[in-house]
């Protein structure tokens, strides 16, 4: 599958129930770009969750906080419209045992401007919200 904003390829991450309330559609899976890290539904559900290094190095090996910080990161596109959702996923990640401010810092870092986002003044909003 391509990303539909850049046309890279995309990694399909399957989202697990009680993490869907916080997506558009409650997707059961979302495929995120390694390009530009956008986010949409998948087409195919993953029977696991894939090695989200393929993304970068930033995101957590621990995939209970790995699959949240996906998501949000995803969602950064609109803070205002998913304000709500973004809270609840940093919440998340954060009692998985991750930063997630240091996740979104060092994805700044790796993406520059090929991110969906500006993932650096995104960051500053996020430790606002915190």
């Amino acid at each position: 599958m391509s990303c539909q904003s850049c046309g890279g390829e995309t990694l399909a991450v399957p989202v697990p129930a009680e993490l869907r309330e916080h997506l558009p559609g409650n997707a059961p899976a979302v495929a995120v770009c390694h390009i530009c890290l956008a986010m949409e539904p998948a087409g195919t559900i993953p029977d696991a969750v894939p090695d989200l290094s393929a993304l970068g190095d930033a995101f957590p090996s621990n995939a209970d906080a790995a699959v949240p910080m996906v998501l949000l990161v995803g969602l950064l596109d609109s803070l205002a419209l998913h304000r709500t959702e973004i809270t609840a996923l940093l919440e998340r990640a954060e009692r998985a045992g991750t930063d997630p401010l240091l996740v979104v810092d060092r994805l700044a870092d790796s993406y520059g401007d090929d991110a969906h986002v500006d993932l650096a003044a995104r960051r500053h909003q996020l430790a606002q919200l915190l």
